[in-house]
């Protein structure tokens, strides 16, 4: 009896040994180009994991869209179709309302201070949230901050926005923020925004550094105004189905990449933000750096949108807004 002890478990641990050392090849979904900061992100990502489980776990980021657009990506990340995907966290509140809170115009004060809030215990309870979902929350990225910019007009205050046309994206809030500060939104797809400030159907839009810049907006719209109305970051997501697929000791090696590889794809960004801003002002464009005064003028005309969107997740509004930052 002992003996046939012994040679069962024997098995099983030589099933086990063989089931660990099984290479796996994984993939993860990314919308935007090659170069671009979330890629540059996904690929030190997945050159973590591969190195830290000696090319036992592999993953393929495949950029460009070539595998669907964000909605449909998320869809299949539910259905274990596609592994992971960078998304925006706009999408994302179809599935977890508390991410439009973090949407909120003018919630955070610095880059910094969205990162501390995120990549803390707040951060971590809003994307516990996805897994009734089917969706594992990994880590958080970076999307720069969005600003307006003008085509014939220096804005400082909400006031020099009163009556102007503004693109937006096709989003509720957006617009609400817009008319709150006393201009005219106008939703408008992105491809058109070019021609729409060049004839002046719109007088204004808004976007980030690069946005701007290699859009060529700043051709028609030189007057960027650096409010930083909206911090939108993106998310690295997992299937539960994936996730529950792996060990417990794979799990934590695909988060800790997956947290660590925020900080080069924080660095990326920077970086093609400052190229943008740099050749934007080399080619005639105006840039407004507003004082904490001026920023606050902003906030306090948008204040009203703060508990229409935050319905439901006041206690989640009210820790980011008195989260006090580390040194």
């Amino acid at each position: 009896m002992k003996k046939i002890f012994v040679y069962v478990l024997l098995a099983t641990l030589v099933f086990s040994l063989g089931a660990q050392a099984a290479e796996i090849t994984l993939r993860l979904a990314d919308n935007q180009p090659e170069g671009y900061p979330t890629v540059v992100g996904a690929k030190e990502f997945a050159r973590l994991v591969e190195e830290r489980t000696d090319g036992r776990i592999k993953i393929d980021v495949y950029a460009g869209g070539i595998l669907g657009d964000e909605s449909s990506t998320i869809e299949q990340v539910q259905f274990g179709a596609i592994d992971f995907v960078r998304t925006s966290i706009t999408p994302m509140a179809n599935f977890e309302p508390a991410m439009n809170v973090l949407s909120l115009p003018y919630l955070y004060p610095s880059e910094e201070y969205m990162f501390q809030v995120l990549q803390g215990e707040i951060g971590e309870s809003v994307l516990d949230g996805l897994k009734d979902d089917g969706i594992v929350g990994l880590t958080w990225y970076d999307s720069g901050a969005r600003s307006f910019y003008i085509a014939d007009k220096k804005v400082t205050g909400p006031e020099d926005l009163k009556g102007l046309r503004i693109r937006v994206q096709e989003s509720q809030l957006m617009m609400d923020m817009v008319e709150a500060l006393g201009a005219s939104p106008t939703p408008i797809a992105w491809g058109e925004v070019y021609s729409a400030l060049q004839t002046g159907v719109v007088d204004a839009a808004e976007n980030n550094y690069p946005g701007w810049y290699y859009n060529s907006h700043h051709e028609v719209a030189p007057n960027f105004v650096e409010d930083e109305h909206n911090r939108i970051p993106e998310l690295i997501i997992m299937s539960k189905i994936t996730w529950d697929s792996l060990s417990e000791e794979d799990q934590k090696i695909i988060k800790q990449a997956a947290v660590e590889s925020t900080e080069v794809q924080r660095e990326a960004w920077d970086a093609r933000t400052e190229e943008a801003k740099k050749l934007a002002v080399e080619e005639g464009a105006n840039i407004t750096t507003l004082t904490a005064e001026q920023k606050q003028a902003f906030q306090d005309a948008v204040m009203d949108l703060y508990p229409k969107y935050s319905a439901g997740y006041e206690d989640l509004l009210d820790s980011i807004l008195n989260f006090e930052m580390e040194e």
